[in-house]
């Protein structure tokens, strides 16, 4: 059984005051900011079974999470959900990846008790396993935090995160290691994409000879009255 998709994120570096209220204009229910233990800031849009990360710093600080200081504005990162993160960290180091020990995240968040602590187990690699994505497991230890009925009405119906397109120069490498980073089957078709279904979201590559390395170029998001819209982010 392949894994669930967990969350996508969209980089917003120092700039995250700024530009995620032109989503709440477009009808999403955005999270407070929070603070993660690791110095980093987010807020959320929550989904049926996933969510988009809007990741950055405080404006006028510098980015203390050195992993994403160098990140550039939009898609940033497809985040899976692991069982078990420990399990999941040994399965990757068995198999070859550069993989980090297991790393506890935290951060509060408003709960109807006043507030109380997020907390989660990820697992990130010490060289990412397909240059030019960034990529990275989030096992949850408090989903109630998360997936809270409150949060996850968007005036502009939005319910689930369906979709992301990878677009590679090797579309068939890049689906073979992202099948192999998710437990799961990369099926391939005639005009040289391959799909890989998990249980709450697709991940398509398509090929790009023009590309050097693979990009996260959209995401699709489904919607109350049945339709299926790119998310374009606040850039």
């Amino acid at each position: 059984m392949p894994m669930d998709f967990d969350h996508l994120v969209v980089m917003m570096r120092d700039q995250l005051n700024d530009r995620a209220p032109r989503l709440q204009k477009d009808g999403f229910h955005l999270t407070e900011v929070s603070v993660h233990n690791l110095g980093s800031i987010n807020q959320l849009i929550t989904l049926e079974s996933s969510y988009i990360e809007l990741l950055g710093w405080p404006a006028g600080q510098p980015p203390v999470r050195k992993e994403i200081a160098e990140q550039t504005l939009g898609l940033d990162a497809l985040v899976f959900r692991p069982r078990n993160a420990a399990d999941t960290y040994e399965r990757l180091r068995q198999a070859g990846f550069e993989v980090s020990p297991v790393q506890r995240l935290e951060r509060l968040v408003p709960t109807p008790r006043g507030t109380d602590m997020a907390r989660f187990d990820t697992v990130r690699f010490a060289r990412q396993p397909i240059p030019g994505l960034r990529i990275y497991y989030c096992q949850h230890l408090t989903p109630e935090y998360i997936w809270d009925e409150s949060v996850m009405q968007h005036e502009n119906g939005a319910q689930s995160l369906r979709e992301i397109m990878v677009r590679a120069p090797d579309a068939r490498s890049v689906a073979s290691t992202l099948a192999a980073l998710t437990e799961g089957q990369a099926l391939a078709f005639d005009d040289g994409s391959h799909v890989l279904d998990l249980p709450n979201l697709r991940l398509v590559v398509v090929p790009d000879p023009g590309l050097s390395v693979p990009v996260i170029w959209q995401a699709a998001l489904g919607y109350r009255d049945g339709a299926l819209r790119p998310f374009v982010p606040p850039l």
